[in-house]
């Protein structure tokens, strides 16, 4: 069965740098859209940054500038850059994506089980 694996989290200081993954753990025909959430504990998750399959992508205002989202479909594997790292980036950090995985089933959706990213001196 497939699952949705991130990586990459960690404890960073202000003003710096961490890149996140996000790639199935098995075989896998296309993965079409991929989405980064986060959430800290109490509150909402929050939408952060998303990819489509002919690499359009958008950003929450919160982060446009500094996290880039990119993919590379050889791997089937997602990426969040997260650049000029605040505090208020403290979070658990999710991917959600569609994969299809035969050519000839429908996409299904998939969460990953969150990757936790710390900002503080």
């Amino acid at each position: 069965q497939v699952q949705l694996v991130e990586s990459g989290g960690g404890l960073v200081q202000p003003g710096g740098s961490l890149r996140l993954s996000c790639a199935p753990s098995g075989s896998i025909f296309n993965m079409p859209t991929v989405v980064w959430y986060r959430q800290v504990p109490g509150e909402r998750r929050e939408w952060v940054a998303r990819i489509v399959s002919s690499d359009f992508t958008t950003y929450a205002d919160s982060v446009k500038g500094r996290f880039t989202i990119s993919r590379d479909d050889a791997k089937n594997t997602v990426y969040l850059q997260m650049n000029s790292l605040k505090p208020e980036d403290t979070a658990v950090y999710y991917c959600n994506a569609l994969i299809r995985v035969l050519s000839t089933t429908a996409p299904s959706n998939y969460w990953g089980q969150g990757t936790q990213v710390t900002v503080s001196s």
